[in-house]
């Protein structure tokens, strides 16, 4: 009887160990180089609420992080030398804006010049393998699959918290792919199947291109970007007017990802219940 109580009170200490948290909200975040962090991080992006947290996604030794473990989210949050993209300012007006109680974490899984097609479960191989080798070398810092680490830090995220959406900016290298919209799509039901979530239930968040208005050379994508709600019930299109870009025409500066990245968190905060109902 006593071997018996002593059992049950072990097991009860590791379901309260890794009981998970339903006031840890988690949002997955991929795409190409903009939300990957294109712009120099300043000192400001390196200061952040102990409630906004990175789970790593691959080892860094430079910023003393190891793979599947949950730090502060200071920039940068997606690579060990990746820069400041829209995911820290999301992250940022989440947690100035809901319940002290509510913590915020972030998996970013982002790689820089590639299409959506890196992200298609079955179909990714075929694409990387034809993909000039700068892009490979990236890919082989997620073991060769990146929606294969995504879905593997989700897994280890949805044991500490409620994964509540995703966020996408990507389209530069599908600039005037029309079947994108549903390319897109077969990525994200990929994703909750893989998570078993229920089909629909999370919003997914996609980032238009630099704007015309600040030189895009990609803005004529943004058209299409804007037909993706039509595919995806819960899809919602980020605006990117005058979110201030450099002058390469695809890329956005500093202060542009901080606005952006913003307006990730309105539009989200939005989506979410009210604060008086928490």
């Amino acid at each position: 009887m006593k071997k018996i109580l002593v059992i049950l009170i072990l097991t009860m200490c590791t379901l309260t160990a890794n009981a998970q948290d339903e006031n840890f909200y988690v949002f997955l975040s991929f795409g190409q180089s903009n939300m990957e962090g294109h712009a120099k991080f300043e000192e400001i992006d390196t200061k952040v609420d102990e409630r906004f947290q990175v789970l790593q996604a691959v080892d860094c030794d430079n910023l003393g992080r190891k793979m599947g473990q949950w730090y502060s989210a200071a920039a940068p949050i997606t690579r060990c030398h990746t820069g400041l993209g829209p995911s820290d300012y999301f992250g940022r007006e989440l947690v100035e804006n809901l319940p002290s109680h509510i913590k915020v974490g972030i998996i970013n899984v982002s790689i820089g010049g590639t299409k959506i097609e890196l992200f298609q479960k079955d179909d990714y191989q075929s694409y990387v393998d034809t993909a000039p080798d700068w892009l490979q070398n990236m890919v082989k810092e997620y073991d060769d699959d990146p929606y294969g680490r995504l879905i593997e830090m989700a897994k280890l995220a949805q044991k500490d918290g409620v994964i509540k959406g995703i966020l996408l900016h990507q389209g530069e290298s599908n600039t005037g792919d029309q079947t994108w919209p549903s390319k897109v799509k077969g990525v994200y039901d990929s994703i909750l199947m893989d998570l078993e979530l229920e089909e629909n239930s999370l919003p997914l968040l996609a980032g238009e291109m630099v704007s015309a208005e600040q030189g895009g050379k990609c803005a004529s994508m943004n058209t299409i970007i804007a037909t993706l709600p039509q595919v995806i019930p819960n899809a919602y299109v980020i605006s990117s007017t005058d979110c201030e870009a450099v002058d390469d025409g695809l890329h956005f500066s500093a202060e542009g990802y901080r606005e952006l990245g913003k307006r990730y968190g309105i539009k989200m905060l939005s989506l979410l219940k009210s604060p008086s109902s928490y």
